[in-house]
């Protein structure tokens, strides 16, 4: 039962923090292409691991990611009006790029498949 409330609570928490974000957060760094993946929060509420997707090159994530931790206080003051449990999570923000790992993969996996229907039409 405990574990299902946290599940709840995270997914709450994304839906609140995507939308922080693209509304209230006025930080120049953080790019518009920004989206909240998942939320893993602690037991004991205290502390949630925030993981953030951003579709542009190097400099705009780690400028994305700065900008989201310079506004994890404000993000939290946020929750904490918006959320009525008890403890509001220290937020951390992390950069996830299992998107870009995947379609990498997709994109190798055409390209095997591709490999193998030239050579079998060579033979």
């Amino acid at each position: 039962m405990r574990h299902q409330r946290l599940d709840r609570i995270s997914e709450e928490i994304k839906k609140e923090i995507s939308r922080i974000i693209r509304e209230d957060v006025k930080d120049p760094r953080i790019s518009p292409m920004v989206s909240i993946l998942r939320v893993d929060v602690a037991r004991d509420l205290r502390y949630a691991k925030v993981y953030v997707s951003v579709l542009g090159n190097e400099e705009e994530k780690t400028s994305t990611i700065e900008g989201l931790t310079r506004a994890a206080g404000f993000i939290r003051k946020e929750l904490g009006r918006i959320l009525t449990i008890r403890y509001i999570p220290e937020l951390s923000f992390v950069l996830d790029t299992s998107i870009e790992y995947s379609v990498d993969i997709s994109k190798k996996i055409v390209e095997i498949t591709r490999e193998q229907e030239k050579t079998s039409e060579n033979e």
